[in-house]
């Protein structure tokens, strides 16, 4: 299947904010969005993008730069950061790794970076395990400066 990307618009935040996950995955809902939401995902530095399917359906959403970055972790190192969500209804079906490869592609083409890296909660171990199957490899551990929830950073050379 081919997917497309676009930049994130006003229609897909809203759809992407009725999106709702089983637990313990639900600490990725959005929820309600406001002016200040839509400003943030909407701001062309955090490079907010949708991925689309030959049908014209979303069906994941991604960033690259500080967007992927979670305060506390060390990213001191030079890459590209990642950030990735997958519509509900297509997690867990075995289609991780094509979302991500899709996702470094493009990511390859627009930014050509010398080396990926993603943030993934500890607790995510279906998003862990995927990332490391593209060859991600874990770099760093920590627990985060807003709630204490521990990170896993990932890398990989593009």
């Amino acid at each position: 299947m081919a997917y497309r990307f676009r930049r994130l618009d006003e229609t897909a935040i809203f759809t992407i904010a009725e999106w709702r996950y089983e637990p313990p995955y639900d600490i990725y809902d959005l929820g309600p969005i406001d002016d200040e939401d839509l400003a943030y995902f909407l701001d062309p530095e955090l490079a907010f993008h949708s991925i689309v399917d030959e049908a014209g359906a979303l069906v994941a959403y991604c960033s690259f730069g500080l967007d992927g970055q979670v305060p506390g972790g060390d990213y001191s190192i030079e890459a590209l950061d990642i950030g990735l969500g997958v519509r509900p209804n297509l997690t867990g079906r075995g289609q991780g790794p094509t979302f991500v490869q899709t996702v470094l592609d493009f990511a390859q083409t627009q930014y050509a970076p010398a080396a990926f890296r993603v943030t993934i909660a500890e607790f995510n171990q279906r998003a862990l395990h995927v990332w490391q199957k593209v060859g991600f490899r874990p770099v760093q551990r920590f627990e985060t400066s807003f709630d204490g929830r521990p990170f896993i950073v990932l890398m990989r050379e593009a």
